[in-house]
């Protein structure tokens, strides 16, 4: 135990006196080697870091995950842990790096925010036409869910790549890629009635002309203004949701897997060039699927309690 000891009191005076860390930054990476220590204690070896393999530091991040301590948490117990074998390598107390191979844990994706149909109905419903700018808001929240459109892209979205007879927009997407989305009916007469109806009264800036959707000074819409329109109409239809213009557009990929259709064709409309991106909507919709099992399936706590539907 000593021995031990001495290592972890040397690493802790390189790296305040040659690292010139900050107190709390010391403690931190001590707390980090110590843990390591007391793993390798309770798996019956010693704390004696010539003792230590690859497969006790992966079997401590293991113990780690099952406590739920959060990856992140865990790529920065794995960094004190490298900072610790790499100075016993320079101070020729060790002669490998157990620590070397190991990949620090992945982040875990945070799943976005999903609208049910039902809230994409009440919000696009909810814009009043007889207003100004409601044909505009309305065809932009249509284009938004009926397409999966990013927000630059529909900002950037150009009347002469609508193709109404064949029901395609030709859409420019990440790196100027081109791709031709399909584009439902009611959401093309939607955008349609816009230009028709009341784009058609407007005058673009020159660089605007062929430009879509239009602020009231004849200029591109920016982001941020799309942001707000839709958080105000969200507002209107009571979402209590934090949502966004891309909400639509997870919206958009989730309702669709949910309906059966394919991972590589939802691939191809969203633009996504690799699939493992796209891959990221199939875990909603399984968190969807657990969701509803734990509301409604006889067994579960929310069907006992009566918060499930019931026959």
């Amino acid at each position: 135990m000593a021995k031990e000891f001495d290592n972890i009191r040397a690493f802790g005076r390189y790296l305040k006196l040659e690292k010139a860390l900050a107190p709390n930054s010391v403690e931190a990476y001590l707390h980090d080697v110590r843990l390591l220590a007391q793993y390798l204690i309770s798996t019956g070896g010693t704390d004696r870091p010539e003792s230590c393999s690859s497969s006790h530091i992966k079997g401590l991040l293991e113990q780690l995950t099952d406590l739920g301590i959060a990856s992140s948490s865990q790529a920065r117990i794995l960094s004190g842990i490298k900072s610790f074998f790499n100075f016993l390598l320079e101070e020729q107390l060790i002669t490998s790096d157990p620590s070397e191979l190991i990949e620090s844990p992945k982040p875990g994706r945070k799943l976005p925010e999903v609208l049910s149909y039902a809230e994409i109905e009440n919000i696009l419903t909810s814009v009043d036409l007889s207003q100004e700018h409601g044909h505009r808001n309305r065809a932009i929240m249509e284009v938004l869910y009926g397409c999966g459109l990013r927000v630059s892209e529909l900002t950037g979205l150009r009347i002469s790549n609508i193709f109404e007879s064949d029901g395609f927009l030709r859409v420019i997407g990440k790196g100027d890629k081109e791709r031709l989305v399909p584009v439902g009916n009611e959401t093309l007469q939607m955008m349609l009635r816009y230009i028709r109806t009341i784009r058609i009264h407007q005058k673009p800036h020159k660089q605007h002309v062929d430009t879509v959707f239009l602020n009231e000074r004849g200029g591109a819409l920016s982001r941020q203004m799309v942001f707000l329109i839709v958080k105000k109409h969200a507002a209107s239809a009571g979402i209590q949701k934090v949502i966004s213009p891309h909400t639509f557009r997870h919206s958009f990929a989730t309702h669709l897997l949910e309906g059966g259709a394919d991972l590589r064709a939802v691939q191809q409309m969203l633009g996504h060039s690799s699939i493992t991106t796209t891959e990221i909507y199939t875990h909603i919709d399984r968190e969807y699927l657990r969701e509803a099992i734990i509301s409604y399936h006889p067994r579960s706590r929310a069907y006992q309690t009566g918060k499930g539907f019931k026959d």
